[in-house]
């Protein structure tokens, strides 16, 4: 990415972690141009990282080999519409916007072009992200290596084929930060009904749900492996686990997740009109 001129339209948090974390991997800030419409932000984003700020998307497109489009999802069509087939040729851009399928932007763009449509998650903003990609096929191998290394710099990437599987990404890890609080959360008042002081209760949930990931990705065992482990018969957590049974948690998050699948599914193709 050293050599290559990256541009931003938008520079809301998620833009704001992508440009942290290709800096941080090496990335000169100079190779590094950001529009927004807030002024304020702007002048925010030159003073933490020094990259390039303009007026308007217009000059990031000629600034820029690469754009990543990280607007808000009911902006993105005006935005896309202020550009052309011809202004981007031969350009990659990088979508971060949820629910915009590649076609929607090739028909707003009115041309091929080549586009790696991605679902980054919030943890991205601490680098600890989960992004799935999804490349069009006017992308070259090069041009989804570039995409590729610019989602890496803030976590774990992961490449699918059909474009439709972005749906069930965004139900599983797009949205899965949001499951883990809500578990944590309920961790938490569980502790304090049970007489822990709140600051207790909240530390000991949010390091325990800390450790069990690290645990469960540097072991690389099945989770269910690593439940068995720690699920003594007779013991303590054999009691609770039972309870999520026959309460039928893991019937409940596949009805969530479908629910969040169906939203992102029901969204793309509003957006996308």
């Amino acid at each position: 990415m050293q050599n290559i001129k990256t541009g931003f339209i938008g520079g809301g948090n998620m833009a704001r972690s992508l440009i942290g974390g290709l800096i941080a991997s090496g990335c000169p800030a100079s190779s590094i141009t950001v529009s927004d419409r807030d002024p304020e932000q702007l002048v925010s984003i030159k003073s933490d990282f020094q990259v390039n700020t303009v007026e308007t998307n217009q000059s990031v497109v000629e600034a820029a080999e690469v754009i990543v489009l990280a607007v808000k999802p009911q902006v993105m069509k005006d935005v896309i519409s202020q550009l052309s087939a011809e202004s981007v040729s031969g350009k990659l851009l990088v979508t971060i916007v949820a629910g915009i399928r590649t076609t929607a932007i090739a028909n707003w763009l009115q041309g091929d072009c080549a586009i790696v449509r991605t679902m980054p998650n919030t943890p991205a903003l601490v680098r600890s992200g989960a992004t799935g990609m999804y490349a069009n096929p006017a992308c070259s191998e090069a041009q989804r290596e570039i995409a590729e290394s610019i989602l890496r710099a803030v976590g774990l990437t992961l490449w699918v084929e059909d474009e439709d599987q972005l749906d069930a990404i965004t139900a599983l890890s797009g949205s899965g930060p949001a499951y883990l609080f809500l578990v944590m959360e309920a961790m938490e008042q569980a502790g304090i009904q049970l007489g822990l002081p709140a600051d207790t209760a909240r530390l000991l949930a949010v390091q325990t749900a800390f450790g069990a990931s690290k645990l469960a990705l540097e072991i690389e065992e099945d989770p269910a492996i690593l439940r068995e482990r720690v699920t003594s018969l007779g013991g303590t957590t054999e009691q609770a686990i039972r309870v999520f049974q026959e309460q039928h948690l893991i019937k409940i998050f596949e009805q969530a997740m479908t629910a969040a699948r169906d939203r992102a599914t029901e969204l793309a193709e509003q957006l996308g009109q």
